[in-house]
């Protein structure tokens, strides 16, 4: 007994593997990824920038999408400063306490972002199913509340996963294959019984994941429905406009996250998720403000503005 227990305690930090199979990328990695985050801070933070300084922003549709810039600002801090470390100095060491804040910041994130991108579909689906009520269901009061309860609902969900994941006991294995630490890569070191934590794990990703994903479809059927009915050409594109972005950031975010999740890991789609993760984990929230940005005629018109009120001072 006293040799299990001093083997279920041993274990007190994490190695992340991440991209050590690449040795002579290193350098290239960390430039690479250096480039990514000061990108994404950059776009999202002029996002929220915009929609806070701009009145004509001032609308459920741009709220949300400040909410989201938020999100993704979060979301990358929580992942890449652990990963540019390690690529740079080489040590990819993690404590059990940093690797647990890890997994709890980095899940709630997840969960958040599906419940404000359903929440931002919803909106879309309001405004051009059922234009007339658009302004009595959308309020104020509304928007605070779909917000609010994504926030809300996505950290108190993820505290269950990380309670259940720091009563785990890891023995002699510390080794995890993954540039950051995910529920799936470190249940998998666990000496207890996974089967508990799988069917938990299984749990919240049906609430948080594939219940807001089948929602936000719900909702883009009704809306390309509506849009098709629209008798000229002219007409549909103008529509199909004001909720394309959000379409195309929903395809990439969802169709990665559940080919990741939802799908058992093996050895040949091991690599395969790892690639897929980095696509939802750093290019998603990279990519958010440029869609948004490059392919809306407010989000632009409000950058001219800026731009004009900084060249003139």
């Amino acid at each position: 007994m006293h040799l299990d227990q001093q083997n279920e305690t041993s274990v007190t930090e994490f190695l992340l593997l991440g991209f050590g199979t690449l040795p002579d990328l290193q350098t290239l990695l960390f430039l690479l990824f250096l480039v990514i985050y000061v990108a994404t801070m950059s776009g999202n933070i002029l996002i929220v920038l915009l929609v806070v300084a701009d009145p004509h922003l001032h609308t459920p549709m741009y709220f949300f999408l400040g909410k989201l810039s938020c999100l993704e600002i979060c979301y990358s801090s929580t992942i890449l400063p652990q990963l540019l470390v390690g690529l740079l100095t080489g040590d990819r060491a993690i404590s059990f306490s940093g690797c647990l804040t890890q997994l709890y910041f980095f899940g709630s994130l997840v969960a958040t972002e599906c419940l404000l991108l359903s929440a931002m579909s919803y909106d879309r689906y309001v405004a051009i199913c059922h234009p007339l009520h658009y302004a009595a269901r959308m309020r104020g009061r509304a928007w605070l509340q779909l917000a609010g309860g994504s926030w809300l609902g996505g950290f108190l969900g993820n505290a269950i996963t990380t309670l259940s994941v720091s009563q785990l006991s890891f023995c002699d294995h510390n080794t995890i294959d993954h540039f950051f630490c995910d529920l799936i890569p470190l249940v998998k070191l666990s000496c207890d019984d996974p089967q508990l934590m799988e069917t938990v794990a299984s749990m919240l990703c049906l609430i948080f994941s594939l219940v807001p994903f089948l929602l936000t479809v719900t909702s883009y059927i009704c809306i390309i429905t509506t849009i098709l009915r629209i008798p000229s050409t002219r007409g549909r594109q103008k529509v199909f406009s004001t909720c394309s972005s959000h379409l195309i950031v929903v395809t990439i975010y969802y169709g990665t996250l559940l080919i990741v999740y939802m799908f058992p890991t093996t050895d040949l789609l091991g690599n395969f998720k790892k690639v897929l993760s980095v696509a939802y984990t750093v290019l998603t929230p990279l990519v958010n403000p440029l869609l948004y940005s490059l392919r809306n005629k407010e989000v632009k018109e409000a950058l001219r503005k800026v731009s004009r009120k900084f060249m003139l001072q």
